[in-house]
């Protein structure tokens, strides 16, 4: 891309750290020029140098990950972001060099004996927009992706996660010059000039409404942009599934992260009179796992007080609504003053509520019944698309009857939250949830141009059919093309 065509100049009034934002692009884009195509080895050495400094900083990481949330377990953060940021990096390390490969394409008769593929070319520069609650691996996981394909990169971090910000900013530097991967942090006009840069791709992963905006600033330099936004993500129950399977495993992904996961459930629909069942089965099921709450490092806070009010307006409002709540607080513990929220299950919802209507993003599970699955089905269809539906039915059959009657980002049969960790499985929503996908083979084609080629050697077939029209080469093809 020609830079020329932009400009990176700033008045003097321009504050430092909006001129370093400018400054780093600038650099980034006249190191890619000069190196347009990096080969094979040198994408897996650059993703060898990110691994290792992972590795090296792992215990560092998931403490300033905690801090950053006031407590978040660290085991947690190893394992979600950590362990699965080094799980993308072998995968994409030992298969990349054969998705650089270019791939043969047909070529018809008449422009025979000429060849065509589609090679894969890096964008350029691509910018990575990465939220707070899980501020490590939706930083590095596209950030594998672009380096895969032999992308320079940028990556901005939430201001609500600014410890981790501010070492991953160090420990990166420790391994990549700032013209091959650069940190920023910072909010406000930091990430308003962030998102209005002319990058050749933009990565944003946030809410729905923030993604609308960040879509349309881009949209000021034809930037094209990949968006991981969120969603009500609805669990769905077959009544022939018994309510220990299905507590079992959604206390377990519900909980991760205090519920702060973008693929985490929001809702549950369960069939007629099974919610007594299910609420008891949840209450032993996160007694095993939470058996105290206030100081157990291993159960998360909300983030921050602007989060941890969201929550709590929302509870009162649906409370001044008719709503009927469950606590899950097995040590019957104080919270007050801890940002923590003990897991909660509500019943007796109505839609206007604002539980029902914002995506809740923390401890608290929406329950609803139905009464034939299709019911079900068209409430869930009824709704913006999700980023994730799970289907809880031991019958393969029923499953990919929900399956083809839905849409979702991702769809998960008998488990939730789990598909984001798989190397091989592409991640990425749909209408409201997001447009694009990344991780797996998936990632490094959404962070590459695919080129058509087209090669014509000495001879040149198509000058048989130049005109003046009427020669009996035309009429041979009319009669065998046009029967």
């Amino acid at each position: 891309m020609n830079t020329a065509a932009h400009s990176f100049t700033t008045d003097a009034a321009t504050p430092p750290d909006v001129q370093r934002i400018h400054d780093l692009l600038a650099a980034q884009k006249a190191a890619y020029r000069a190196n347009p195509i990096a080969s094979a080895p040198e994408r897996i050495e650059r993703l060898a140098r990110l691994r290792r400094v992972l590795v090296k900083h792992q215990d560092a990481l998931a403490q300033a990950i905690s801090d950053d949330f006031g407590n978040r377990s660290v085991h947690e953060t190893k394992i979600a972001e950590l362990m699965t940021s080094l799980e993308y990096i072998d995968y994409a390390s030992k298969n990349l060099a054969q998705w650089m490969q270019p791939s043969k394409r047909h070529i018809s008769v008449i422009h025979q004996p000429a060849k065509g593929w589609v090679s894969y070319q890096p964008l350029g520069v691509v910018g990575i927009m990465s939220p707070w609650n899980y501020p490590l691996l939706l930083s590095v996981s596209p950030l594998i992706c672009a380096l895969a394909a032999g992308n320079h990169a940028m990556l901005k971090i939430s201001s609500s996660s600014a410890r981790m910000g501010a070492l991953l900013e160090k420990i990166l530097g420790e391994v990549f010059p700032e013209n091959l991967v650069a940190v920023v942090n910072g909010g406000g006009v930091i990430s308003d000039t962030f998102c209005r840069l002319p990058f050749d791709f933009l990565v944003f992963t946030g809410s729905s409404a923030i993604g609308k905006t960040v879509m349309a600033a881009a949209a000021e330099n034809l930037t094209p942009v990949l968006l991981e936004l969120g969603g009500k993500s609805p669990t769905l129950v077959h009544q022939s599934v018994p309510m220990k399977d299905v507590a079992e495993r959604l206390a377990f992904g519900k909980l991760w992260n205090a519920g702060q996961t973008c693929v985490a459930p929001d809702y549950i629909m369960l069939p007629r009179g099974k919610t007594r069942e299910f609420i008891a089965q949840m209450r032993l099921q996160i007694s095993k796992l939470y058996p105290t709450l206030l100081n157990n490092p291993d159960y998360t806070s909300i983030v921050n007080d602007k989060q941890y009010n969201r929550l709590n307006g929302y509870m009162d409002d649906a409370r001044s609504k008719g709503a009927e709540f469950f606590e899950i607080n097995p040590a019957n513990e104080d919270l007050s003053g801890t940002r923590k929220i003990a897991p909660t299950l509500i019943t007796g919802l109505t839609q206007d509520m604002e539980v029902c209507q914002n995506e809740l993003f923390g401890p608290l599970l929406l329950i609803f019944e139905y009464d034939s699955l299709e019911q079900a089905i068209d409430y869930i269809n009824d709704r913006p698309r999700p980023l994730a539906l799970y289907y809880f039915d031991y019958d393969t059959t029923r499953a990919q009857y929900v399956a083809d009657h839905t849409h979702s980002g991702q769809f998960g049969v008998n488990a939730v939250l789990t598909h984001i960790v798989h190397g091989d499985l592409p991640f990425g929503g749909v209408g409201n949830s997001g447009m694009g996908k990344y991780h797996a083979h998936e990632g490094f084609l959404t962070m590459s141009h695919a080129r058509a080629v087209l090669q014509n050697p000495k001879f040149y077939s198509l000058k048989l059919i130049f005109p003046p029209f009427g020669k009996t080469v035309h009429k041979i093809m009319e009669k065998a093309f046009f029967r």
